[in-house]
């Protein structure tokens, strides 16, 4: 593993060998991350994150519990992953919201999987194996393997192959 020094890794991580970590990035204690992955400046890993080998996150990333990125992925710059539907900082009487309070839904992301920059992708989806996801889009629901989305709410605008390239349009 090669870290910044500025790069805080929690005890408790698992990271695999020949991971990158750069500049202030943060993985979290539980955070899983597979070989040779290369986590980009200002990533945020947060806890019991699991993130596959192989795989490209750029700068400003924030991944939060209940994401799992498979092998080979790519995750362009500013992405956002959320993880809960309903948030609110406070319950009904309130009280600020503890650990117990929040609803967590995963987010799985598919082998060789592409999330193009500033996307952001919502709670409770999956993103197929091989599917790109256009910048900028926000992804409401589920992409399936080889998918094109695009725009806001992300649609499914066609279908590409394992380069990216566009093979079919809808």
């Amino acid at each position: 593993m090669k870290s910044h020094s500025s790069a805080e890794i929690a005890k408790g991580s698992k990271i695999g060998n020949g991971v990158q970590i750069w500049n202030n990035s943060q993985v979290r204690e539980g955070a899983e991350i597979g070989d040779n992955t290369i986590l980009g400046k200002n990533v945020y890993v947060d806890a019991n994150v699991r993130i596959g080998k192989n795989c490209k996150i750029q700068n400003n990333v924030s991944i939060y519990h209940g994401v799992t990125i498979e092998d080979a992925v790519f995750v362009g710059p500013h992405v956002c992953f959320t993880n809960d539907k309903n948030p609110r900082a406070v319950n009904p009487d309130g009280e600020l919201k503890a650990r117990e309070d929040w609803e967590v839904s995963e987010i799985t992301v598919k082998y060789g999987a592409a999330i193009g920059a500033s996307s952001t992708i919502l709670p409770g989806v999956r993103v197929g194996k091989w599917a790109l996801v256009g910048a900028g889009a926000v992804v409401t629901k589920d992409v399936p393997d080889f998918g094109l989305v695009l725009g806001n709410p992300a649609k499914l605008v066609g279908y590409v192959n394992e380069k990216g390239e566009k093979v079919k349009s809808l």
